[in-house]
């Protein structure tokens, strides 16, 4: 991987607009599946999404074997196994669409990416014949069961124990998980349980294993067309042939999958909110007060710019990835019987991204929803308007896949992973920066357009790695105690990479199609560097306050005034602009 981009390595480099991948660069093939998977839901899902909704039986699976039958379970699949081996970027963009089929969207999920990948990437050949085609039409549908009532986020905990019989011929399983989504449909269940109590393992189990059990369905706040229920083993007897990978190292294919699972959150995440955008801008402009439309209105105009840029910047980062993985992927050499575990550590590399994805998804999601329930107003609450739907479901995402606090220790501890190891030279960085700081410079000031905010964000860069390397002199090795400055390090990381990937995608614009063409894109991602540098400086103060005391506590504040030294400009004006751009097309714009 030499010549590509390690992971987390934007937050010590400059990256070119050249070098990420934006949705202006979607083949015509894309587009295609994209409308595909966009003419599905509007025809087959959206007339029964209220049956969906109340869990009719029998609708929702139908729908996902007719998915099927359109190729769509098995996208990430390879043909031998009767899958459509397409690449990453369409499996995202399916991703995003079926976002609009409400809980279908969630059943759809599970079932392609947790519930069938972690047979694609660990299974033997045999067990990869044996299930992936069933998987790839529907025939057999999939659920991932790892939570446990006392191994949530703290998975290694797992109290489900894995026994191999006398004859060695079967693994009993004794144990239970819980809030498993799929289970009361799944044929195909992807487990962990501790092999003699002792060694975290993975296990494929079929449902008519005779000691399996589904617990009662759930009663949620939200995705309440989804299945989520108890999975109980009770001498569950496991052939030995469906052990999954190797005896002990169950959490490989535990935090693999979880960090596709990360990544493919977030662009649910993205289409989600694009779908509230659109139903707000509508109401908007239909909804009357003071005999005017309230589109006109300036407070209106305010959320509906910013619920915009958030959508932008979540489409600019979760984009931006998966050309990345999509990179790395071209690199290999896939004909092996160890394809899948390539992918995997493709994906590895980038983990710090793909958290970044969850987080800054989920949290928009929550945003882009919140803003369009008070658009609505008193009507958003009503379960006629699809909005309140919207507003439930999205709760939910800030909780799966690793909770956000998770993720966000997830981040640093990477980061410093990474450092230790040599793969990314971030401590070298951080005590060059020392130095630069010690001596007075001049910015050059320049007209060029976005100069300014790019130079923000190099600052923004700069602030995280004066925090960083602050913090790991300190602390060192027990800096991991201080979950509260990771999780600011964390924000910090996020917000460089959403800010980054808006600036060079609007670049990448400007440069291919010219200045009014990349105008909008301009304004969003100005919009957003004003309101990120006043943040930083507030973040920053927080930890500085938190480790330092005394001279160098004021050195450090010294220091931070320079660095988020920013003249603001005048956003709202802009985001008038943006919302009349929203309005005119009724939906989510960039150019």
């Amino acid at each position: 991987m030499a010549d590509l981009i390690k992971g987390g390595s934007f937050l010590i480099s400059q990256v070119k607009p050249d070098q990420v991948y934006t949705p202006e660069d979607f083949s015509d093939l894309h587009k295609m599946v994209s409308d595909t998977v966009a003419g599905f839901i509007k025809e087959k899902v959206v007339p029964q999404i209220d049956a969906i909704e109340k869990m009719e039986d029998g609708v929702a699976v139908a729908l996902l074997r007719q998915l099927g039958e359109l190729g769509l379970l098995g996208t990430e699949i390879p043909e031998k196994y009767g899958g459509a081996e397409a690449d990453k970027i369409s499996s995202l963009l399916i991703a995003e669409q079926m976002s609009r089929g409400g809980s279908l969207s969630l059943v759809f999920g599970a079932h392609t990416g947790i519930g069938t990948l972690p047979i694609l990437f660990f299974g033997n050949e045999e067990q990869k014949k044996r299930y992936l085609p069933d998987l790839a039409t529907g025939k057999k549908i999939a659920a991932y069961a790892l939570t446990e009532a006392d191994a949530g986020s703290d998975a290694m905990n797992a109290k489900t124990r894995a026994v191999l019989t006398e004859d060695g011929k079967h693994y009993v399983l004794n144990g239970s998980k819980q809030f498993i989504t799929n289970a009361a449909w799944a044929d195909v269940i992807v487990t962990y349980a501790k092999v003699d109590g002792e060694h975290f393992t993975s296990f494929i189990v079929d449902r008519d294993t005779p000691g399996v059990s589904i617990g009662a369905e759930e009663h949620k706040m939200g995705i309440k067309g989804s299945s989520t229920c108890s999975v109980i083993f009770e001498d569950a007897k496991v052939p030995v042939e469906n052990l999954l990978g190797t005896i002990g190292k169950g959490h490989q294919v535990a935090f693999n999958i979880l960090n596709i699972g990360r990544f493919k959150l977030g662009v649910g995440c993205l289409g989600a909110a694009k779908y509230a955008l659109e139903l707000s801008s509508q109401y908007a402009q239909e909804r009357n007060q003071f005999n005017m439309p309230i589109s006109k209105f300036g407070l209106i105009k305010n959320k509906i710019a910013d619920m915009n840029i958030r959508t932008f910047i979540t489409e600019s980062i979760c984009y931006r990835i998966g050309g990345l993985i999509q990179d790395v992927i071209e690199t290999l050499d896939l004909s092996g019987d160890e394809a899948g575990q390539k992918i995997a550590d493709a994906i590895q590399e980038y983990a710090i991204e793909c958290s970044v994805a969850k987080i800054y998804g989920s949290e928009a999601l929550d945003f882009v929803a919140d803003e369009g329930v008070q658009i609505h107003g008193g009507y958003g609450y009503s379960q006629e308007y699809t909005i309140e739907r919207i507003y439930r479901d999205s709760r939910i995402n800030r909780i799966f896949e690793g909770t956000n606090e998770i993720n966000r220790l997830i981040i640093p501890a990477t980061l410093m992973r990474k450092a230790q190891k040599g793969e990314i030279p971030l401590i070298q960085a951080a005590m060059k920066l020392q130095e630069e700081l010690l001596t007075p410079t001049m910015q050059d000031e320049s007209d060029e357009l976005l100069a300014k905010e790019e130079q923000a964000i190099e600052n923004l860069k700069k602030i995280f790695l004066l925090i960083a390397g602050s913090a790991a002199q300190k602390y060192g090795e027990k800096l991991i105690r201080e979950q509260e400055i990771l999780a600011r390090m964390a924000d910090m990381v996020d917000e460089i990479f959403g800010a980054e990937s808006a600036l060079l995608r609007t670049r990448k614009i400007i440069a291919a199609k010219g200045e009014e063409a990349g105008s909008l894109a301009a304004k969003m991602t100005t919009c957003y560097v004003n309101g990120l540098v006043p943040k930083f400086d507030v973040w920053a103060k927080e930890v500085i306050a938190a480790m330092e005391e005394g001279d160098t506590k004021r050195t450090l504040f010294s220091i931070l005034r320079k660095l988020t030294k920013f003249e603001q400009d005048n956003v709202f004006v802009m985001k008038r602009e943006i919302a009349d751009a929203v309005y005119a097309k009724n939906k989510y714009v960039v150019i």
